[in-house]
């Protein structure tokens, strides 16, 4: 049986991804209705390099921090490892 402090921490892992998620996802979209819908006239093929570029700079992040919070299982599938503490308190490169 995994420990309860893994789940724990899979757990919370799995809900500061999402929230991240969803921050970049509602930044995106708020980008896309002010350019595309206030400010059409001005929006230009450079608007559009600019949000794939910025869409990249969150994403690639987002990606390592999803590894990083990656829980590792047995063979046997039993949670062994919640993944690696988002907890802002400890600094690094997560915070």
């Amino acid at each position: 049986m995994a420990k309860q402090g893994a789940k724990k921490m899979k757990d919370e892992n799995r809900k500061r991804l999402d929230l991240l998620l969803c921050i970049i996802l509602i930044s995106n979209a708020i980008y896309i209705v002010v350019r595309m819908a206030i400010m059409h006239s001005s929006f230009t093929w450079k608007h559009w390099i600019g949000l794939m570029l910025t869409s990249a700079a969150y994403f690639l992040p987002y990606k390592q921090l999803a590894s990083m919070a990656k829980p590792v299982y047995s063979d046997n599938g039993e949670l062994l490892e919640g993944g690696f503490d988002f907890d802002l308190s400890t600094g690094g490169i997560c915070e």
